[in-house]
């Protein structure tokens, strides 16, 4: 029996690997990631997984997890989910909701609906793929037709690191927002990776 399979985005390599390595599943899946700068073309995601599928899954027969939430596809995963039955994706609307779990997000978007969320990786890559990938850097004029309607950012992190923190910090005063931090940890997301692949560790 072929390995399941995850197609992940980029932006979840370092969550992804200790999840796998925590769940002792790090043999048992192969894993693909995708460029993390598809966070801002988000049109791209469901392309890009169906070439995958097509060279890694041709026969459709391997147990498929996307390391995708909705994110941004307009319903593009879900289209993909409906041609592949053997496919399944993280629940939820985007990495914030899968890392927070769905309570606490929504929670945080009734108190404040003009809320720009960073996770760890994107605090740490903000000035790339957001600042430089929203051409920013190029086009400050462009920072209130972005970032017009937003009040506040709200830092949601993985880890302890406070460089994490500093670097959100500094995104939020850059955007000209409201700092918030709250920590969540990985374990809604671990555990919805774990029940996904939980089948996988049978697998020889």
């Amino acid at each position: 029996m072929a390995k399941p399979l995850v197609l992940a985005c980029g932006a979840l390599v370092v969550e992804l690997r200790a999840v796998l390595a925590a769940n002792g599943l790090t043999e048992h899946v192969d894993v693909r990631y995708l460029p993390a700068n598809l966070h801002n073309r988000p049109q791209r995601i469901e392309p890009e997984l169906r070439a995958l599928l097509a060279e890694l899954d041709p026969a459709g027969d391997r147990p498929v997890l996307l390391g995708y939430a909705d994110c941004g596809s307009g319903g593009g995963i879900d289209r993909l989910m409906a041609d592949h039955p053997n496919v399944q994706r993280l629940p939820g609307n985007h990495c914030y909701e899968f890392f927070a779990g769905t309570p606490m997000f929504e929670a945080m978007q009734d108190a404040e609906l003009g809320t720009f969320y960073l996770t760890d990786f994107l605090a740490k890559h903000f000035p790339a793929l957001i600042w430089s990938g929203l051409g920013l850097d190029r086009h400050p004029e462009l920072l209130p037709l972005y970032f017009g309607n937003y009040t506040r950012l709200m830092l949601l992190t993985q880890t302890d690191d406070p460089a994490v923190v500093v670097a959100g910090q500094a995104a939020a005063e850059q955007l000209g927002l409201r700092f918030q931090h709250m920590h969540v940890g990985m374990q809604s997301f671990g555990s919805a990776v774990a029940v996904a692949l939980s089948p996988t560790r049978k697998v020889a």
